[in-house]
């Protein structure tokens, strides 16, 4: 049976060029599990959004949704509220209350449910999710991964028909994001509900899915059972890096397999030779020169909170790409707000290039020297348009590896997720720094763009710029990164050469080395793997 169809959908933002959506047709059955996946701006969190009547943007809109055979515009807002669950990007953006046992129940208030239905489904809904414990804590003192966790919980005490998801774990740290996913995948497994969601997490995804559903331009290119679209898919197709790593390694060796797990992705490796472990390469000269030194750094945000960074030490080498990981709310943000000289640390001292950030008089701190790409890219558009945010250094902006002309006659806040951040980071770069703070660069990206960032901070680092780069994304440190570091408790845990860190790591580590790593020591992306299958032989 199907929930909802969608016939020949178009839809056009106010004063857009072009088509958000054209011509989209699709159905999805009751009780399915679609993945929606395609590159940054294809119109997929458009389109998630017009399933729920209440989230619709402005815009000309044409063709039918239907929900149950009626037009999707004639549910009511309490029909939309109770049926149709919806878990947006940003965790912080949907938890309205101060507590979590009131999160749970706000839902459930607003439908007017009785209070006896409240606590039973509050009762088990926390069973469920494993919340129990947090029901008194106050919501501003949970996690991401927590917060995105309540927020899942909260939409699933109406008990919806379908749940839709937006890049539910684009905020979440690895372990959090994949204890999202099993929770999702445990509600479609034991209630049959409808999931449809955008996301980029191959791995996890692919295996669990329906079907796939790629859009490019507001159209979709490929609708079908995963293993049949990861088969359909070349090496040299503009979707290839939307699919699973063990996927990509086996098409870039020219092998007709489609592993899609881990597993299988290891019983395929397991066919080549591995008599070459390591990737030769000539040893390169280190620059040892400090670009920023952070030396025994305590910060709390008042004098009753306890410690966010305690005793932290940290140095990053001129030139050097350094990313730093950890869990949601471990303080890396908080780190990279003291190392750009927003936050002043109680005890402790940071350089930049040798002098002391209080030694930088009127402004000079942030002119051609230090500029950061904050997490909440929002707080860098102060402009109606693009173009507007861009006076002034449009040379600059122009010369960048990305074009964001078609863009500038639109309000930075009705952009996608991912253009979003390419205008942030076009800001971010416009100052010329010598140091750049990247926090969560690739936070809503698809993997193509993802690459091109990862050429962008190469450049950068040929150019002599040093780049801290804080990131939840493993496989995105992994492409650019020199050195990578764990952060736990307000300080550092562990700091390797790249190679190092994730062959040592289990969870913090890439699908590529989780694949690999029995056969090859250095093999953390897929283009290592291929190379090092090449160098023993496996591929002619």
């Amino acid at each position: 049976m199907a929930h909802i169809t969608v016939k020949n959908l178009s839809f056009t933002y106010p004063d857009a060029e072009r088509k958000a959506l054209s011509d989209l047709s699709l159905t999805i059955e009751s009780g399915a599990f679609i993945t929606l996946m395609g590159a940054t701006g294809s119109g997929k969190s458009t389109f998630l959004r017009l399933l729920k009547p209440e989230l619709r943007q402005n815009g000309t809109l044409s063709g039918e949704i239907l929900f149950d055979g009626a037009d999707m515009m004639s549910l009511s807002s309490k029909d939309s509220a109770a049926r149709i669950g919806y878990v947006a990007q940003n965790p912080e953006e949907q938890i309205v209350t101060d507590k979590v046992w009131h999160e749970l129940a706000f839902t459930l208030e607003n439908l007017g449910a009785p209070h006896s239905q409240i606590a039973r489904r509050i009762a088990e809904i926390s069973s469920f999710f494993g919340i129990d414990s947090w029901y008194d804590r106050e919501t501003a003192t949970l996690s991401g991964g927590q917060k995105q966790l309540l927020n899942l919980a909260s939409v699933m005490t109406a008990d919806p028909d379908i749940l839709l998801l937006d890049e539910p774990t684009a905020q979440l740290d690895p372990i959090s994001a994949t204890a999202f996913l099993e929770a999702v995948s445990r509600l479609h497994r034991e209630t049959a509900l409808t999931v449809v969601i955008c996301e980029h997490r191959a791995e996890e995804l692919f295996p669990i899915s329906d079907r796939v559903v790629i859009l490019d331009n507001g159209k979709i290119i490929h609708d079908d059972a995963p293993r049949q679209v990861a088969a359909a898919i070349g090496a040299g197709s503009p979707c290839f890096r939307f699919l699973p790593t063990p996927t990509r390694i086996a098409k870039a060796t020219g092998d007709h397999d489609t592993p899609l797990t881990i597993r299988e992705g290891q019983c395929f490796i397991g066919k080549f030779p591995d008599s070459i472990k390591k990737i030769p390469e000539e040893p390169r000269p280190q620059n040892t020169e400090i670009a920023l030194e952070l030396k025994s750094i305590f910060f709390r945000y008042d004098r009753q909170s306890p410690d966010i960074l305690s005793d932290l030490s940290l140095t990053v080498n001129r030139g050097e790409v350094f990313a730093l990981l950890g869990a949601n709310g471990a303080g890396k943000s908080t780190l990279a707000a003291v190392a750009a000289g927003l936050r002043k640390p109680y005890s402790g001292s940071v350089k930049l290039f040798g002098k002391r950030l209080k030694d930088y008089k009127n402004g000079s701190l942030y002119r051609n020297c230090l500029s950061l790409l904050p997490q909440d890219v929002e707080s860098m558009f102060i402009r109606e348009t693009v173009g507007e945010e861009f006076k002034g250094c449009e040379a600059i902006v122009k010369n960048l590896p990305y074009e964001l002309s078609l863009l500038s006659d639109r309000h930075p806040y009705d952009l996608s997720g991912g253009e979003r951040q390419l205008v942030a980071l076009s800001k971010a770069l416009s100052t010329e720094p010598r140091f750049l703070i990247m926090d969560e660069p690739s936070k809503g990206l698809d993997p193509n763009v993802k690459s091109l960032l990862c050429d962008i901070i190469r450049d950068l680092k040929r150019q002599n710029v040093t780049v801290l780069l804080i990131t939840h994304d493993v496989e995105f440190a992994a492409s650019c990164a020199d050195r990578c570091a764990l952060f736990s408790h307000g300080r550092i845990v562990a700091c390797d050469p790249v190679a190092d860190f994730l062959f040592d790591n289990r969870f913090y580590t890439t699908a590529a080395s989780r694949i690999t790593r029995d056969r090859f020591d250095d093999a953390y992306t897929v283009e290592r793997a291929v190379r090092l299958i090449e160098l023993s032989g496996g591929v002619r």
